[in-house]
């Protein structure tokens, strides 16, 4: 489903604001402001081809700003790729504002959205991602925008940085510090907050050095546990450019079509099942990009940088949905259907320690195959990832809140339960539109309608105060924001889990031989 672009209307109450580069004007659209398709960077091609950001020439007259950008391109799931090739043009990095009052004055905070999309698609102009309705009833700026995913963002390419996506990250948030008061936005109160590889780059942002000041709080929904080491993202880079019979250089694939380019890398992500005996899990999970721990934009993991005290001076809530995994299974085709077989091997594979498989069986005793499954791959995936990830913001000095949805949407029957994507449409009070809608169902329940209410309120409040609403984790009482209908305050629920988990590392993935 995609939303056609409002068109210019030419109404001298049409808002324009000045930007560092010029002018934009944009439109009304109910009791918020919208501006569209702003560049925050060169577009990232040609002579740019793979590098970090350059910030935007300037232009003259005002910029009409009503239409997002083209995304940039995107691998072949849930029809992306079709997206990305009918855009047209390159200026693949712009950012989009929602402001209730635009102007200098105001000072209102801000919230910066980073989708997610595994790192190989996402775009901004999702209709799940739009921000009137959290902009307008939450009183604050929202901002949106698009960075590089797939082989232009995250491979490890020779002549090229490490983790373009996150640098285009990097100056996005460099564009709100300089631009956003104008909007209306206060630059000192700026909360980034993301889904799944949003989240997880919302993890690294935390971790890096060039972030640093650039945001004051951070929201990470379902943090994903996958890093890559230098060593895997080359090897994968290295086979990745092979399907196209070149080299993992800027000198060979900057004259390759993007279009093109990004089919490669759908090409090698329908092969990874062939890899996991070199690549592992991420080969096993077809998870084919990441970021790259590579010692320089990133320089730990998320979790070592938190605990090394790299957050401690930004507030934090992590969390994550309780049944992470079952929309991966729905995909997949396994939910439900899962072998003895499988579930045994998927223990082998995920679960930490070399006892790791019998310490679940002994822990989930009733647990039949699809549970044990579940389980294991949710937690690999995202759960226990979202959880250490508070746990390493307590041990380096800092706040975390931690949640977790529990509501089981009614959305397919009730299969899906409280599933991976379900808080997005919830968060942005969007239950009805976009991809997302088909979790809640096609006429959201009232309950969808009361527990979005619940969890905009909690969000805004935390950019605007600090204080979602419920007490700051601590690994004595583990007190967790519990949200259904009828949010609830008790101890983390997932305990067999946590314990099962409780002294893993999340380190950045090796090149195994496993």
């Amino acid at each position: 489903m995609t939303v056609a672009a409002p068109q210019p209307s030419d109404s001298p109450t049409d808002p324009v604001v000045r930007t560092a580069a010029g002018a934009v004007r944009g439109t009304r659209e109910g009791n918020v402001a919208v501006f569209r398709g702003i560049p925050f960077a060169e577009p990232p091609v040609g002579p740019l081809r793979f590098a970090a950001p350059r910030a935007v020439r300037a232009w003259d007259g005002e910029r009409e700003a009503v239409g997002f950008g083209p995304p940039p391109p995107q691998a072949g799931f849930f029809g992306m790729d079709g997206r990305a090739r009918e855009a047209a043009g390159h200026d693949w990095l712009t950012v989009n504002v929602w402001s209730p009052d635009p102007g200098p004055g105001a000072g209102l905070p801000v919230m910066v959205w980073i989708q997610g999309g595994g790192y190989v698609i996402g775009m901004s102009g999702l209709p799940e991602y739009d921000g009137g309705r959290l902009a307008g009833e939450g009183g604050v700026v929202l901002v949106t925008f698009n960075y590089r995913v797939g082989v232009e963002g995250f491979a490890q390419i020779e002549g090229a940085p490490a983790n373009r996506g996150l640098l285009d990250q990097v100056a996005a948030l460099e564009w709100v510090r300089d631009n956003i008061r104008a909007f209306g936005g206060d630059p000192d109160r700026v909360t980034v907050f993301g889904q799944s590889a949003g989240a997880g780059s919302v993890a690294a942002l935390m971790a890096m050095g060039r972030a640093r000041g650039l945001f004051h709080r951070a929201v990470a929904q379902s943090v994903p546990g996958t890093f890559f080491s230098p060593e895997l993202a080359a090897d994968i880079a290295v086979a990745c450019a092979a399907e196209l019979g070149l080299r993992p250089t800027t000198a060979d694939l900057s004259a390759v079509d993007p279009i093109r380019l990004s089919g490669a890398g759908d090409a090698l992500t329908a092969k990874l099942a062939q890899r996991v005996e070199r690549w592992g899990r991420p080969a096993h999970r077809q998870i084919p990009f990441a970021p790259v721990v590579d010692g320089d934009v990133l320089p730990a993991t998320p979790w070592r940088a938190l605990a090394d005290g790299a957050g401690r001076g930004i507030p934090l809530i992590a969390g994550h949905t309780r049944h992470e995994h079952r929309l991966f299974g729905l995909i997949d085709g396994t939910l439900g259907q899962v072998t003895e077989e499988q579930a045994s091997e998927a223990l082998r594979m995920y679960a930490p320690g070399p006892d790791g498989p019998r310490r679940y069986r002994e822990a989930y005793p009733s647990s039949d195959p699809n549970e044990l499954y579940e389980l294991v791959h949710g937690d690999w995936l995202f759960r226990m990832p979202s959880l250490h990830l508070a746990h390493a913001q307590l041990a380096g000095g800092g706040r975390a809140h931690l949640y977790e949805l529990t509501w089981p949407a009614p959305g397919m029957g009730g299969a899906l339960g409280a599933c991976h994507g379900l808080d997005v449409p919830l968060v942005f009070g969007n239950p009805d539109v976009g991809q997302a809608a088909g979790l809640i169902g096609d006429d959201p329940a009232r309950e969808a309608e009361t527990l979005s209410a619940h969890l905009r309120t909690a969000w805004t409040a935390f950019a605007t105060h600090g204080d979602p609403g419920w007490p700051a984790y601590d690994t004595t009482r583990r007190l967790t924001q519990l949200f259904d209908t009828q949010p609830v305050l008790a101890p983390y629920p997932e305990e067999r889990s946590r314990v099962l988990w409780e002294h893993h590392v999340f380190p950045a993935l090796p090149l195994t031989d496993r």
